[in-house]
């Protein structure tokens, strides 16, 4: 066990939540519960509802659910222990058992080696002789003031082989840890091995995540060598398409609108011209997992990327992902700079706020870029112009919007409105009858089990699912009926299920009560949270239902043996005809 029951009921009792989910979503008393709209799928009605009672929440859209730990995990990309630790930390309450380890390097040790090389970093860069070259590129060429290379803890890595590896080892750090954390890399060279820097000769910005902790690098070089930016690839404490560098700062201005930029440098200089709501990704085009973050802090994110061909082409990439998980998106266009960096050098902020308020919306960008494409004055380009934007009107769910769009569209190709709608809800209807179609299907298949990516095993056995399912449900609400199957007055075990996963809930719960240790969010060290939701929903599955008595309980627990048994039955007559197959066959030889 990572933490101790104890400890964790504290942090839990401390941690309301009610007011913890309350401070990420918009929640609305609805009768001793609340709802609001569900923070991790687009939705339009409320589906989403917290528990007071016990604490808990389930949005019956999409499955998510759990506990307090639970949402930290979902909310802020973090595992269990790390969940734990910032709700502890945001109760007030130090926790000081060990850490857990990844490949045997703990994530604290590496925030706590992030930390003294970041110190490392900063001492050098204001080193009149070590950060001379840093703080000319910083300072003079950037034009960053003081206070705003120390409110991002900017440093300089000198042109050295090993002299952070060597101040590192001095505090006690090891080769191990240092290659782990991707500030060192191990060199060998006949009979010799030793650790170099990884970043050497570059302006370095730290990366820090929301809980504040110093999780990686990045470092640029300050001429025009390659590669021109250096990021930390993933490590026991950082994972590059789960984090954006200065949300730890933006989370706090985004409520309404967040500024997607491509590099370092143009966040800070868009924070220090007063937009604190701009973030970048690291080094990397941007991921889902980003996308979904950004979705729980924001309604709007404004896309500012290079005005080049590789910068539209991720502009076009990042409309698509922001607007699958909900984000309203619109895309700045700029003129007479590169980049809001230089934008704002050469026109001002106040320019730079109007250019803002004056971003178009997805669909302009994309009628824009796609008249670009043809030749309109040729019939058949027009007609491919044509198609394409039918197609991404097509998707649009408001009506009032498709007839703007399509207005728009059919002004700028100079065709009939008429004609172009029909195309359109001609693709609509296309879509709404394959969805139908699948939808349907689903609906069978998953009343099956098929498609069930937590529980695969479902569809061995419907009878046995739902048995098994009633049985979790139970154990997760009583502690009687979890005593009952320790002291033998229900004899079941992991073996008697057909689902592998039922089988390792079970035999976990019945692990922690046998150590006195049980509680719904211990399991999050142990399942995903997806995986906590899915328990999560067959526990309220139980709560909505009247029949939860010992009879029922040992009722579904027989159910459960008798089709595990049918089953091996089954599976062993198939098993017999496979092997007198196979000796018929070698027979015949």
């Amino acid at each position: 066990m990572r933490f101790p029951r104890e400890l964790v009921e504290e942090i839990r009792s401390r941690n309301d939540i009610v007011e913890l989910i309350g401070s990420y979503v918009n929640l609305k008393r609805a009768g001793a519960n609340y709802s609001g709209l569900c923070p991790y799928h687009s939705e339009k009605s409320p589906s989403f509802t917290v528990f007071p009672a016990t604490q808990s929440f389930y949005c019956f859209g999409c499955g998510a659910g759990g506990d307090a730990v639970t949402f930290v995990m979902r909310s802020e990309n973090l595992d269990y222990p790390d969940a734990v630790e910032l709700l502890a930390k945001r109760a007030g309450i130090t926790i000081t058992a060990d850490e857990e380890k990844q490949g045997g390097i703990s994530k604290r040790r590496i925030y706590e080696m992030n930390l003294a090389a970041a110190k490392y970093f900063r001492a050098c860069l204001f080193d009149h002789k070590l950060g001379k070259v840093g703080m000319e590129y910083l300072a003079g060429k950037r034009g960053l003031s003081p206070a705003v290379i120390k409110h991002f803890g900017l440093g300089f890595a000198p042109d050295s082989f090993d002299s952070l590896a060597k101040h590192l080892k001095f505090l006690g750090f090891n080769d191990a840890e240092i290659c782990a954390a991707f500030l060192g890399r191990r060199m060998e060279k006949e009979d010799r091995t030793w650790t170099n820097d990884m970043f050497r000769n570059r302006v370095i910005f730290p990366i820090i995540n929301t809980s504040g902790d110093i999780i990686a690098f990045g470092g640029r070089v300050m001429d025009d060598s390659k590669p021109k930016y250096l990021n930390s690839s993933d490590t026991p404490g950082f994972k590059k398409s789960r984090n954006l560098f200065a949300l730890n700062y933006a989370k706090n201005h985004c409520s309404e609108r967040l500024i997607l930029c491509e590099g370092y440098m143009d966040v800070i200089a868009l924070h220090a011209a007063g937009f604190e709501n701009a973030v970048a990704t690291l080094g990397t085009a941007l991921t889902s997992e980003q996308a979904r973050m950004m979705a729980k802090y924001t309604k709007e994110v404004v896309i500012s990327y290079d005005s080049d061909e590789a910068g539209q082409a991720a502009t076009r990439k990042a409309v698509r992902m922001l607007s699958e998980v909900g984000l309203d998106v619109k895309i700045l266009r700029m003129e007479g700079a590169k980049d809001p960096d230089e934008y704002i050098k050469k026109y001002g902020s106040d320019s730079f706020r109007r250019l803002i308020e004056a971003s178009r919306t997805g669909f302009e960008f994309k009628l824009e870029s796609t008249l670009q494409k043809y030749n309109l004055s040729v019939a058949q380009d027009k007609i491919k112009a044509s198609a394409e934007m039918c197609e991404y009107i097509s998707e649009e769910w408001s009506s009032a919007a498709r007839d703007v769009y399509i207005g728009a569209t059919a002004a700028r190709l100079s065709i009939s409105p008429d004609g172009l709608k029909n195309d359109v809800e001609l693709l609509r209807r296309k879509k709404i009858k394959s969805f139908n179609e699948k939808t349907s299907q689903q609906a069978r298949l998953g009343a099956m089990g098929v498609g069930d990516k937590i529980n695969a095993d479902g569809i061995k056995n419907i009878k046995a699912k739902a048995a098994e399912e009633a049985v979790i449900g139970l154990l997760l609400m009583y502690d009687e009926y979890r005593n009952a199957i320790i002291r033998g007055k229900a004899e079941l075990s992991a073996e008697d299920f057909v689902s592998e996963f039922h089988a390792r809930v079970f035999d976990k719960i019945i692990s922690l009560q046998r150590e006195n240790q049980f509680d719904f969010s211990l399991l999050g060290e142990f399942f995903n949270p997806d995986e906590m939701g899915r328990l999560q929903g067959l526990e309220q599955k139980r709560r909505m239902l009247t029949e939860n008595g010992t009879e029922v309980f040992l009722q579904c627990v027989n159910t459960v043996k008798a089709e595990k048994e049918a089953s091996s039955s089954q599976t062993g007559g198939v098993d017999e005809i496979e092997r007198l197959l196979a000796k018929k066959r070698s027979l015949n030889k």
